[in-house]
């Protein structure tokens, strides 16, 4: 079972995939998430989804650092977090709050419903995949 540290560790690498925009430190960002053609987010519209780092990676440079988008705030609610027995695999689930602005225009999501997992590889913990998405009540 993880250590306090490693537990703090990685709620501080799901906080970060969504603050680092607060600075666009994308090194960070890029630093978190496993650099492979395995990494994938599915987001809540079907157009959205990313398969592989480096369709993320240009989604980063290409979008997200433009002058265009300021992120202005982030709350990660109810995170839940567990940890395989080996050690060697963490999965989380929280809601999200996620705002910024689009050419000075609000925009963002409340109360997303968001699920991720971690691997560690190498003795260092990576987002494997991610998955955002809002409930839909009939």
């Amino acid at each position: 079972m993880p250590t306090e540290e490693e537990r703090l560790e990685v709620e501080k690498i799901i906080h970060d995939c969504i603050g680092w925009a607060l600075t666009k430190d994308l090194d960070r960002l890029f630093s978190i998430v496993a650099q492979d053609d395995g990494f994938f987010i599915f987001h809540p519209d079907s157009k959205s989804t990313i398969i592989g780092f480096e369709a993320f990676k240009s989604l980063g440079e290409h979008v997200w650092m433009k002058d265009a988008f300021k992120a202005t705030d982030f709350a990660v609610k109810d995170l839940r977090l567990k940890f395989a027995e080996l050690g060697n695999v963490a999965w989380y689930s929280c809601f999200l709050d996620d705002h910024a602005l689009w050419d000075g225009q609000p925009t963002g999501w409340d109360n997303a419903r968001w699920t991720g997992t971690l691997e560690k590889r190498n003795g260092k913990w990576v987002v494997v995949q991610m998955h955002f998405s809002f409930p839909k009540d009939d």
